[in-house]
């Protein structure tokens, strides 16, 4: 079994960390392996072959940094695509899915916008996976009930859909405690793709564990949803202060941001 953790992205796109930066902190936290999704808009052919092979020179049987992309779509959608490392020009989230599927790599819509609901359920092409907890948009504390029960209706069409627990890494002071436990024969990013395809996986939280299918307690859901009013009520009363900052002039040190990140 091992240690690691997915959705991060480094200078290669938007991320503060350089990819042996990605390396030396995971490594020191325990873990084996760490799934990049650097933004795909911003590379090009020959950023996205020195991404490739940064990443390969930089695992070894000690630790693998798997490349990925996350592409783009209209309306604001986000899709990642676990080992998918070829660009496309397509906007469509049913197009930029089969362009994943296409590359043998995981796609996975992320941390979809409640609004997005009933949008993806009218999809003819779905997703191998939902992004069911992302601790930077949901935040650290509880993920959306919501969206483990979009995966649910999902999976009516799709039984082997998973849910995918990921940290959305960008900042060097943002939460890092969402991991995920891989049950696979070795550090080889074929080898962790074909366990995370295969569900052969498990998020850690702490002392809280959550299974790869996404099938939850409706006691744990009604805690999920508790915990999350309470977050989200946290961060709206900071959010209106910046606001009301702002209307003044008063610009928020970028220490106190950092720790908020810290916080949520």
């Amino acid at each position: 079994m091992f240690k690691g953790a997915l959705h991060a992205h480094s200078t290669y796109s938007d991320g503060e960390f350089t990819l042996p930066e990605l390396r030396e902190i995971f490594i020191a936290e325990g873990c084996s392996f760490l799934c990049m999704t650097d933004h795909a808009e911003y590379f090009d052919e020959a950023s996205v072959y020195r991404y490739r092979q940064e990443c390969k020179s930089l695992s070894d049987e000690k630790f693998c940094l798997v490349p990925g992309l996350e592409y783009r779509c209209e309306r604001e959608m986000h899709i990642l695509g676990y080992t998918a490392t070829k660009l496309t020009q397509a906007s469509d989230p049913q197009e930029v899915i089969r362009h994943i599927d296409s590359q043998s790599a995981i796609s996975v819509i992320a941390h979809p916008k409640d609004e997005f609901f009933e949008w993806i359920e009218t999809f003819r092409t779905l997703p191998q996976a939902i992004e069911t907890w992302n601790s930077k948009y949901d935040g650290r504390y509880a993920p959306r009930p919501g969206t483990f029960q979009l995966l649910q209706r999902l999976k009516q069409r799709v039984p082997q859909m998973r849910a995918f627990y990921g940290l959305d890494l960008h900042w060097k002071h943002q939460y890092r405690g969402l991991h995920v436990l891989l049950d696979c024969g070795s550090l080889h990013p074929e080898e962790i793709r074909s366990a995370l395809a295969a569900g052969a996986y498990r998020a850690q939280k702490d002392d809280l564990q959550l299974p790869s299918d996404g099938v939850l307690s409706e006691s744990l859901l009604d805690e999920f949803a508790r915990v999350q009013a309470r977050s989200r009520s946290m961060w709206r009363l900071f959010k209106n202060g910046k606001q009301q900052l702002d209307r003044l002039g008063i610009r928020v040190p970028e220490s106190l941001k950092a720790q908020l990140r810290r916080i949520f």
